[in-house]
């Protein structure tokens, strides 16, 4: 991992959001295509699973005057918008679309403001080419993490992803899976029931899904094979780790027959390997509850803040840390993101 920061990276009042969505939609991306592909959009249209994203932030000017320069940030990680390319059964169409997300964020995005670091977009649904993606653009300064949508076709610790693991190591670069796709195109059901109907059931699924990803990338033991390996828990709640690292220990002492190569109880793999962003957070009105839940999950190590710009409720998250000790406000909204992503 990178971890060349010093004792003052990060100062008490300079603030990493780790979530800002930038617009990667087709109108952005299209002339970075190959001719073949700019010419399948033009006479189908937008290909990709789950239609046209919400609009992002259009450009750099408009985040600077809107959002930067109004807050004391110290850096901002782009996160995109276009997920759909994660989830199209064409995955020599998704190479392409990625390949042209990541072009058109260091051409038009990173060299503008050296507050701004990226995401690398994969086609995560071909593992070999979505590591040969990140060997392409990690050697790029200003691309500080893996990005791969929550929903998916399989659990992300099957082996099947390996080979995005291993770039992701050899690279020093952290994964974010982060809520979205969930039920779309060739991904899973968004529960383990099926498909929901409406908007407010499939924001709740994201935790479901999420869950499943945790608890597959521990028991296939993903962290013994990629012991330096670092996961980012996006979009998708908080506070629901703390019951469900209970369960995962409680049933490992009793299955961990099954799970020789699982070395340590869950919630260790969890507190070394996983960080959790503040987007969207549960907020209990219940103070002492609150202090609870975030000492429950290690707050101070393992929580980075994250605005979800433009589309998230900052006076929501504001709210928890009306009240907060200094030194965890400075670990979540600086520090622990400045030593995971080398900034």
């Amino acid at each position: 991992m990178k971890t060349d920061r010093t004792d003052d990276r990060a100062a008490p009042h300079a603030v990493i959001d780790c979530d800002i969505h930038h617009d990667t939609g087709m109108g952005r991306i299209k002339p970075y295509l190959p001719r073949a592909y700019r010419e399948l959009t033009d006479a189908y249209g937008n290909a990709v699973p789950g239609g046209d994203p919400r609009d992002g932030v259009a450009d750099v000017q408009t985040l600077r005057q809107a959002y930067l320069d109004e807050r004391p940030l110290a850096c901002g990680i782009l996160t995109g918008t276009n997920y759909g390319v994660q989830a199209a059964p064409n995955y020599e169409y998704a190479v392409e679309l990625c390949r042209a997300i990541n072009t058109y964020t260091v051409d038009h995005w990173l060299g503008e403001d050296a507050r701004l670091k990226g995401s690398i977009i994969i086609p995560k649904q071909q593992p070999v080419y979505a590591a040969k993606e990140i060997d392409r653009m990690a050697p790029h300064p200003g691309m500080v993490q893996v990005l791969v949508s929550n929903g998916a076709f399989m659990p992300y610790g099957n082996r099947f992803y390996d080979p995005i693991y291993e770039a992701c190591e050899r690279h020093g670069l952290p994964l974010t899976i982060h809520a979205g796709m969930e039920g779309v195109g060739i991904n899973n059901p968004m529960t383990g029931v099926g498909y929901v109907t409406t908007r407010a059931e499939w924001i709740f699924s994201r935790t479901q899904v999420m869950m499943a990803h945790v608890a597959s990338m521990i028991f296939e033991g993903v962290f013994e094979r990629f012991p330096t390996l670092r996961v980012v828990l996006q979009e998708a709640g908080v506070f629901w780790i703390v019951p469900y690292l209970w369960r995962l220990d409680q049933d490992w002492r009793g299955l961990r027959v099954q799970t020789p190569w699982v070395k340590r109880f869950p919630s260790e793999y969890f507190r070394e390997h996983f960080r959790i962003t503040t987007q969207t957070v549960e907020l209990p009105n219940n103070a002492n509850l609150q202090d609870e839940l975030l000492r429950q999950i290690d707050a101070e190590r393992t929580l980075m803040f994250a605005s979800n710009y433009p589309y998230g409720d900052e006076a929501a998250q504001a709210a928890i840390w009306s009240n907060e000790r200094d030194s965890l406000k400075r670990q979540v909204m600086g520090n622990t993101a400045a030593e995971l992503y080398g900034i």
